[in-house]
């Protein structure tokens, strides 16, 4: 059975939340304490739209097409459910339906992004709040906390999307996929035919290979490098059965600690997954 690409996607963010445990995050057995497991159901549908435009090889560019998704994904009561997941998912999707979804063609899409692509980007932060880093002093005119605000200055620099996310790489683990060939998303997509069980069994342990192979930039943001790094060897304890997974996640959760980048990267893995035909 073939589905369309943007329902792969919308099954992949589906699918992401759905994995349990992915200690930190909200999964089908918990919630936080104002973002909950429905949330997260009506972000992936409420993004159904913008992820056709980005189904659509003769649709509007993808940062255009990604705000959209985000305005979908907003229309619930819990806030920013997917923001990290879409981004990531834009340029894969897109490459989806341009052929084979390779690593290069997905990053032929992210170098080929330009001025009008970043402002969708920019204005996309409008519709839900979204965690990021403060910018470095000389880049204040360029915060993207601004929306459209900073729109001008973007279409004054002659920004692509791609230079805005290569500004950001080295602290944003979405940012860092879509500038160095989204290597660990197609690295999650090879990993998950390699376990045993149902789909979600294994989309579990890959969460935990990610969460324990890099620090998650997320945490780091929200919570400073230090607990990133904590939380990595955690995972790690928990991959190589020294923890409970679950009483991980159970911890995680109580400690408002959640990996939302390893989340993201999971959904695009995801997706390549179901686009080389993992069967659910």
């Amino acid at each position: 059975m073939t589905r369309p690409v943007a329902q792969q996607a919308e099954l992949a963010l589906l699918l992401e939340v759905a994995t349990t445990p992915t200690p930190g995050n909200v999964d089908r057995h918990r919630d936080h304490d104002t973002l909950r497991f429905e949330h997260f159901l009506a972000g992936a549908v409420g993004a159904s739209e913008g992820l056709g435009d980005l189904a659509d090889p003769d649709g509007p560019p993808i940062g255009v097409a990604f705000e959209h998704a985000v305005s979908g994904m907003s229309n619930q009561s819990g806030g920013n459910t997917q923001f990290g997941g879409l981004l990531l998912l834009a340029p894969l999707v897109r490459a989806a339906v341009l052929g084979d979804l390779t690593p290069e063609r997905a990053t032929a899409v992210a170098e080929g992004t330009g001025v009008e692509d970043a402002a969708g980007f920019y204005r996309a932060f409008e519709h839900v709040d979204v965690a990021v880093a403060d910018p470095p002093e000389d880049m204040d005119a360029l915060d993207v906390r601004r929306g459209s605000d900073a729109v001008p200055e973007i279409r004054d620099r002659n920004l692509s999307l791609f230079d805005v996310l290569a500004r950001s790489a080295d602290h944003d683990g979405v940012a860092r996929e879509w500038t160095t060939g989204f290597e660990r998303t197609f690295d999650a997509a090879d990993r998950l035919p390699a376990r045993d069980g149902p789909l979600l069994v294994r989309a579990a342990d890959v969460f935990l290979d990610l969460l324990a192979a890099d620090p998650d930039t997320f945490v780091a943001i929200n919570h400073g490098q230090e607990t990133a790094n904590d939380i990595r060897e955690r995972a790690e304890a928990a991959r190589d059965g020294r923890v409970d997974p679950e009483t991980l996640a159970d911890e995680l959760v109580a400690e408002g600690i959640n990996p939302g980048t390893t989340a993201d990267i999971l959904a695009g893995g995801l997706f390549v997954a179901l686009e080389r035909g993992a069967d659910v």
